[in-house]
């Protein structure tokens, strides 16, 4: 196997990845992603145990046993971007070698669990629920600078998708699936939709401010968009990257979306953070009967 160049996986002076600050050993393989370093504390305090905590940046890591199920939970920040230095990294922790900087022959398969928050643009989609994500479409670019193979009716909804963009329409989308295993086991009696993933929180999801968008038809293309009988039901700004890299990369993951907000009804959740944390034991209960 060819060596990877140690400026191609950066390591710090004492071996562990670059940005998250991890070792080999340190995360768990159900790893629950939130964007919010301070929802790292929301959702280990339900362990029952913790036996790691660190953090770099906005990477905060905490890794701890649950049930007797051994699970860890790291804060991405926001976007993609962080999202494509996340999924590397963890993916390296356990399929490089870093003493080596080979890949190894036997590869392992995370569990990827993101937990966040979301704004509904349905108006029967309502606030202080839960939605899971059975695929998403990236409004950014990440997955064009990856080899990405799209099965049949992913092409399909792509295809339909851009036709629904007006002509002058200046990027090019790209569609994830959420893993089938993990909607089966963990989805089946919630709400669940087409994701959009914004690069962005105010023009990109069509917000004005003050200044203006150059697309202000954005979201009632969006929120009119059908697919064989499917529709778009939410905007946030991770999945598309976590499920496209996921897919890639080998690995399992779902996306469980607090919708705090209706951009149809324009209202927005009255208690937030009671309302996050009833849905993070929702979902811990959830995620350890099946590990």
């Amino acid at each position: 196997m060819n060596r990877i160049a140690e400026t191609e996986l950066i390591l710090n002076a004492d071996g562990s990845l670059y940005h998250l600050n991890l070792l080999p050993g340190d995360a768990a393989n159900t790893i629950i992603t939130v964007g919010d370093p301070e929802r790292v504390a929301q959702v280990s305090q339900y362990f029952d145990s913790i036996e790691l905590k660190k953090s770099k940046r906005e990477f905060v890591t905490h890794t701890g046993n649950i049930g007797g199920k051994r699970v860890t939970v790291i804060s991405t920040g926001i976007g993609t971007d962080n999202i494509d230095i996340v999924l590397n990294e963890l993916d390296a922790l356990v399929n490089i070698d870093l003493q080596n900087h080979i890949p190894k022959e036997q590869l392992q398969s995370l569990n990827i669990i993101r937990i966040g928050t979301s704004g509904a643009i349905q108006a029967d989609v309502p606030i202080d629920s839960l939605l899971v994500s059975t695929a998403a479409i990236g409004l950014d670019t990440l997955m064009h600078y990856y080899q990405h193979d799209m099965a049949e009716h992913e092409e399909q909804l792509l295809t339909v998708f851009k036709e629904a963009l007006p002509a002058n329409y200046g990027f090019s989308p790209y569609v994830a699936l959420a893993d089938k295993w993990l909607i089966n086991q963990l989805a089946n009696n919630l709400q669940q939709g087409i994701t959009i993933t914004a690069p962005g929180f105010y023009a990109p999801q069509g917000r004005e401010i003050r200044a203006r968008s150059a697309t202000p038809e954005l979201m009632k293309i969006i929120r009119d968009f059908r697919s064989d009988g499917q529709r778009i039901t939410n905007l946030e700004m991770e999945t598309a990257g976590i499920y496209g890299m996921a897919s890639v990369l080998g690995h399992k993951a779902i996306s469980f979306n607090v919708i705090l907000a209706n951009r149809v009804t324009q209202t927005f959740s009255k208690q937030p953070e009671k309302v996050m944390d009833s849905f993070i034991k929702q979902v811990l209960e959830q995620l350890i009967a099946i590990l």
